[in-house]
């Protein structure tokens, strides 16, 4: 088992906190064997193994349902005397009102709680006030170029070369940890993704035109990297001959995001120092997802080059703007508590540098300024913005 430190490092800190821990990620991110790392590393701090409860809430293995006082009474059951016991609860969403039971756990019993889960029913905006405050969120994704070399260890490839093989196949930990070639890799996210689409959208907002549904994905799926709004989308398909209204693209929209398929990133206007409400930009959880839906085409390279740097910003706990400099964009404006930076993101330079330099250098502040490029001879400093490579970024200790 290849331990992810980053996640590992979040639990030991938030480790008898009075608090849930709620790891929530896209299915097959790794959150699972997360909680077997958990599970491990309590053992060998002199946890007793009988004070580490796992239990795992798949459709599968509870067809009929359970219900939120099924689910108290069977963990509470297994509690035999007054000492810790350490909870480790896999993809709880299942269970309808398990943060009832959760919650009953942490009052009225010597817990400490963790959750997996990849729906919406793990998300801040849908927990109910059972948790209110008593919980903290860390997202897991799939794996950053970082983990994907620790998964790579004994690859002689180098890291340029495994970066190449990065941006092809995506982060999922099962494809990271064979030796796939690109159709059968693309095979498994395909499973992933059918999975996430029939047990987390599909089946549970009773969608009845799945094919035009597939139609919206497959627009979103294209347009990554691009501002659009679900406007644009209704009028597109009206071009095709197809009628969708504007608020089944809202739901659509939210469904996937809500199962951790796409993830919103809004306008930041950088005079006003305000979030705009339109036109943002959605990204892919991996962007592998992309290409098991389309194919692989190297001419899509550039706009999963935004979608590999946005998923590394938020990794490092930043917030994540596309900004607006009056009629400029800036691919990313990062916050973290004090700190910003800016990025702008291209696959070649010189070509591209004066244009993504220049926009750079009309913000009138002294917070770092990057371009991260795939540009092999690119590196160095043009009046204060650092040319950076991608795999330099993404290798990068500190911003």
């Amino acid at each position: 088992m290849i331990i992810r430190p980053q996640y590992m490092n979040a639990l030991k800190t938030y480790r008898d906190v009075p608090l849930v821990k709620i790891l929530a990620g896209i299915r097959r991110c790794g959150k699972s064997t997360i909680l077997d790392m958990l599970r491990d590393d309590l053992q060998k701090s002199g946890i007793a193994a009988d004070h580490i409860l796992c239990m795992r809430y798949t459709s599968e293995d509870f067809d009929d349902g359970m219900t939120d006082k099924e689910m108290y009474s069977s963990i509470k059951n297994q509690m035999v005397d007054d000492g810790r016991y350490y909870l480790l609860l896999d993809e709880v969403q299942e269970i309808d009102g398990w943060e009832k039971a959760v919650n009953s756990l942490l009052e009225n019993a010597n817990t400490d709680i963790y959750v997996t889960g990849s729906n919406s029913k793990l998300m801040s905006s849908e927990i109910s006030t059972y948790l209110t405050g008593r919980y903290i969120s860390i997202p897991v994704y799939t794996l950053s170029f970082s983990e994907y070399l620790d998964f790579k260890q004994n690859d002689s490839r180098s890291p340029k070369e495994l970066l190449n093989e990065y941006l092809r196949f995506g982060g999922f930990p099962i494809v990271a940890l064979g030796h796939f070639d690109e159709r059968s890799a693309y095979q498994i996210v395909e499973g992933i993704y059918n999975s996430v689409i029939t047990n987390d959208i599909t089946r549970r907002h009773n969608i009845m035109n799945f094919d035009l549904f597939n139609r919206v994905v497959k627009y979103i799926v294209e347009n990554v990297g691009k501002t659009f709004s679900a406007n644009a989308i209704a009028k597109f398909l009206k071009s095709e001959g197809r009628s969708l209204s504007v608020e089944a693209v809202y739901n659509y929209l939210n469904w996937l995001e809500k199962a951790f398929v796409i993830y919103r990133c809004q306008r930041y206007d950088l005079q006003g120092k305000f979030v705009l409400k339109t036109q943002e930009k959605f990204y892919l959880a991996d962007a592998s997802l992309k290409y098991c839906i389309m194919g692989f085409n190297p001419k899509s390279i550039a706009s999963m080059l935004e979608n590999i740097v946005y998923f590394e910003l938020l990794r490092r706990g930043y917030e994540v703007y596309i900004g607006k400099n009056e009629t400029k964009e800036i691919d990313f404006v990062a916050v973290r508590r004090d700190e910003r930076i800016y990025v702008q993101v291209c696959r070649r330079l010189p070509e591209e540098s004066d244009r993504e330099v220049a926009n750079l250098l009309e913000i009138k502040d002294h917070y770092p300024k990057y371009v991260v490029t795939l540009d092999e001879l690119a590196a160095g400093n043009i009046n204060g913005v650092k040319i950076v490579h991608l795999a330099d970024f993404l290798l990068s200790d500190t911003y």
